[in-house]
């Protein structure tokens, strides 16, 4: 059950975070894993791990925002494997200072954002999809930020959002090439920059657990698995689909916390009064 193996799975941004447990995942199924990302480093620490342990990976660094990339990421993918069976649109973010009230957002930010989380996973998705010539699978992974409030992060809830329709778009559109395209949704998931977090702000972690009825975060493990069903042949009646891989959780935390905090102004200037001066 759910065997990738004989198959390609490409996985954008797959040296990290929720990239790294996909990875991990498809290969550990028996998939040809290949890896692209801005940085070197994880993703050839991550193709070391998977061959370790007897998987097969490769990895080609660029950024994914350019045809360039796209292009040399697909050409890599058939040179090594000969098809690609599975396109996962793992990279995606907001940086920090990208970050803030939609009052102040500027163009460079919204752009920087909505370009990465949207219009790149468009274009790599049709890069994939015109090679897929007996079908494919193109996972798209995106947030439940997409279909609920996201206070301070207007640009990347909205590009989420964008991307939830074009799963669905699609899916009807390739439907007639055997190529499914999905998502997944998911929530607070505790990826290795969340440990520096853990260890530095408990409380935190704390709140983000007072939402989830499961009673813990969600591991990158959870999403590469669900990542291994919808590129599995098992999985070959379902397209069109956002999956939610939240724990059961409904309440984001960073609405709740906004909220707090637009209704009691008050104690918040009381508190960072509070805090000592460094």
């Amino acid at each position: 059950m759910f065997s990738l193996k004989g198959k390609c799975a490409v996985v954008t941004g797959g040296g990290r975070g929720i990239g790294r447990g996909i990875s991990l995942a498809m290969a550990e199924a028996g998939a040809g894993v290949v890896l692209t990302g801005r940085s070197e480093e994880p993703l050839k620490a991550t193709a070391d791990e998977i061959k370790k342990a007897g998987g097969n990976a490769v990895y080609i660094p660029g950024d994914i925002c350019s045809f360039d990339t796209i292009n040399a990421v697909v050409k890599k993918a058939i040179d090594t494997h000969g098809y690609i069976d599975c396109w996962v649109n793992n990279a995606g973010s907001a940086d920090p200072k990208d970050v803030g009230p939609a009052i102040d957002m500027t163009e460079a930010a919204y752009d920087r954002v909505v370009d990465l989380n949207m219009k790149w996973a468009f274009f790599s998705a049709q890069a994939a999809a015109r090679t897929m010539t007996r079908g494919g699978s193109i996972i798209n992974i995106t947030s439940r930020a997409g279909s609920q409030p996201s206070p301070l992060l207007i640009h990347y809830s909205s590009s989420k959002a964008g991307l939830d329709s074009m799963t669905a778009t699609l899916a009807v559109e390739w439907g007639h090439k055997n190529i499914r395209v999905n998502a997944i949704a998911p929530g607070v998931v505790r990826t290795e920059r969340d440990e520096q977090t853990a260890m530095t702000n408990p409380n935190r972690v704390k709140r983000q657990l007072d939402t989830v009825p499961l009673r813990r975060l969600g591991k990158v493990s959870d999403i590469g698995y669900m990542c291994v069903y919808f590129a599995a042949d098992e999985s070959e009646w379902i397209s069109g689909q956002v999956v939610q891989a939240t724990g059961g959780s409904r309440i984001p935390m960073g609405i709740l916390t906004y909220l707090w905090k637009a209704n009691n102004p008050e104690a918040v200037a009381e508190k960072a009064a509070a805090k000592p001066k460094k």
